[in-house]
């Protein structure tokens, strides 16, 4: 009848503090990276990586809370650079490649924001598909 009353044992090794801030130290470290930045009009994603390319941290607007229309402006985008500046900072990382794709509001903040972490950055690199031909014209009015 009711709940249970779980007793833990004594002695036992405490996982509360002890494991999140293990979880937080670094498992290796990596003195250079690539900053992959891809802006659209209604989200900015960011993710580092090792020069292998091997993902290490990732973030956008959307999983730091904005909703919406707010998910696009700049100001979402350099928050997304400050968070992922901090992760890459703690990992001891001392210069970036930074490759920006995409033609949204959010390009140039995100970066802002990283580099002023300390991080140096080495290049930056647009890779934003570019349509040979366009999209198809739309057929004439008949009238």
């Amino acid at each position: 009848m009711g709940k249970k009353r779980i007793v833990k044992q004594e002695g036992g090794s405490d996982t509360g503090a002890q494991g999140r801030g293990a979880a937080k130290l670094p498992k290796r470290k990596i003195t250079a990276g690539t900053l992959h930045i891809q802006a659209t009009f209604n989200n900015t994603k960011v993710i580092f990586t090792d020069k292998q390319g091997n993902a290490l941290f990732w973030s956008s607007s959307g999983t730091l809370g904005f909703k919406g229309a707010r998910k696009g402006t700049p100001f979402a985008a350099s928050k997304i650079g400050d968070v992922i500046g901090e992760k890459v900072q703690n990992l001891g990382v001392k210069t970036a490649d930074v490759i920006v794709k995409g033609v949204g509001s959010g390009r140039e903040p995100t970066i802002r924001a990283f580099m002023a972490r300390g991080i140096e950055i080495t290049g930056i690199k647009d890779e934003t598909p570019v349509p040979h031909n366009g999209p198809k014209a739309k057929k004439p009015r008949r009238v």
